[in-house]
Order: C-alpha cells, then structure tokens, then sequence
C-alpha cells in the first residue's frame, strides 16, 4: 500500500507521452504555431488574385477571350474571386482548437488556482487563434469543410452569372468561367442554350483544366486553356455571323470578393 501511494505521488502512472507534452508543453505549442504560421505566409500568394494576375497576365487572358470570341456568338466571361465568403465560423473555430490546444500543452504552467487569471489566459490563446485564422487565409482554409466551401462558390458563381447578364445573350449561349482561391473551387456555367448542346461533361473537363494549371501555380495558364476550350465549343455550335454584336464587354473580373 506504500508503494502504491508513492508512485502515484510521482505520477509513474501516467504514460511517458503524457508526462512529455507536460514538460515540453510550450515548445511543442511554439513549434506547431511557427510552422503553420510559416507554412500560410509561404502559400500566401495562392489567394492574392492581383499577385497571381498581374497586368501583363490580365492581358493575355483578355487576348485570349477576344480571339475565342471572334469564332463564336456566345459570350465568355471569366471572374476571379480571392474567396466567395468570409467564412466567419473558420476564424471562430480557430480560436476554439487555439484555446483547447493551448490548454492542454500548457497544462502544467497555467494559473488554475486563479479562475481570472486562468480565464484571461484562455481568452488571450483564443484571440491568437482567431486573429491568425483572420490574417493568413491558408490557416482559415484549415477550419472550412470541403461540403462549405462547395456550397459558398456555386452560390457566388450563381450570382455572378446574372450579375454580368450572362443571361441574358440572344440565343442563351452565355458562359461563366468562376474562380473562388480560397475555398479551391472552378465552376463552370453555361446558359440553356450552349448547356443544351454539350451537357455536364465539357464543363467538367473545362474545370479540370483549369485545376492542372493551377496546381502547377498557373492560373494565368489555366484561364486561357479554358477559355479556348469554351471558345471552341461555341464556335462549333453557335459560330460567329456576319451581323453578330457582342453583347458583353470582353473583360477579365478580379475581386476579392
């Protein structure tokens, strides 16, 4: 009964994994936020639509348009969005796992004797969480379930379809091209006319093309193979006439949202 007293008392019955996260708790916490705050700031860049599209890859993409345009009737046009929703829920997400986190690895040298002072604490590793989460978008990526991020872009590109009265062209052969960075999402939509024609495959084939490039750091290269993609189906079914007007200005959309 004495041994057993004292090993408790020396916490032998804790697992080896439990007593090390205690004693190498803030290093731990340290080493985890370093590399995930190195990591965002690295790929930072993916979800800056003007550092992805600078002036000269506006141009080709808007050269690119003019000329698929040139062969067809139909309207094109291409939007860029750094992200289709604020996504307000990831950065309070963040805070809680920071808050939780930061409770368990720093067990051992928290106040718990003082409520308030142990309240603030958790207050403060929860405001680090929700401010990191709100700086670097591929940390708030991190808190965004692939099911939000679907719905959030084909609702953003649904709107943005009518917003730019793609829906409106004579003989319905309007198509969107839609880029949402941060949630990694190409939609691609075309009016009842075209989608009439080709159905769900070339669109689906469209958006993967786009996602090569992009996957190889190219969206400037993935914009413009899908823009002749698009060109070329509209010319074959919808070819331009002599009398043809274009009904929408040929123009490149970036926003941040």
């Amino acid at each position: 009964m004495v041994n057993l007293i004292v090993d408790v008392k020396q916490g032998s019955w804790s697992p080896p994994w439990v007593d090390a996260a205690l004693r190498f708790g803030p290093l731990l916490l340290a080493a985890l936020v370093a590399v995930l705050v190195v990591r965002a700031l690295l790929r930072r860049r993916r979800y800056d639509a003007r550092a992805l599209l600078d002036k000269e890859a506006r141009r080709a993409v808007v050269e690119a348009l003019v000329a698929a345009e040139k062969r067809t009737e139909g309207e094109i046009v291409p939007v860029v969005l750094e992200r289709s929703d604020r996504h307000p829920q990831a950065c309070w997400l963040a805070a809680l796992s920071s808050l939780l986190i930061g409770s368990a690895l720093l067990m051992s040298w928290l106040p718990w004797q003082q409520p308030l002072l142990l309240l603030a604490c958790q207050v403060a590793a929860g405001a680090v969480g929700w401010l990191l989460a709100w700086w670097l978008p591929d940390l708030r990526r991190l808190f965004i379930g692939e099911a939000r991020a679907t719905e959030v872009a084909e609702e953003q590109a649904v709107q943005e379809f009518h917003r730019h009265g793609l829906h409106k062209t004579k003989n319905a052969t309007g198509v969107l091209l839609f880029v949402s960075l941060l949630e990694r999402r190409v939609i691609v939509l075309g009016d009842e006319g075209i989608h009439a024609k080709v159905g769900d495959d070339h669109w689906t084939g469209t958006t993967k093309a786009v996602l090569e490039c992009i996957a190889h750091d190219s969206l400037r290269a993935g914009l413009i193979a899908a823009i002749d993609r698009c060109g070329n189906v509209l010319a074959e079914h919808f070819p331009a006439r002599r009398d043809d007007v274009n009904e929408l200005v040929d123009r490149l959309i970036v926003r941040r949202e």
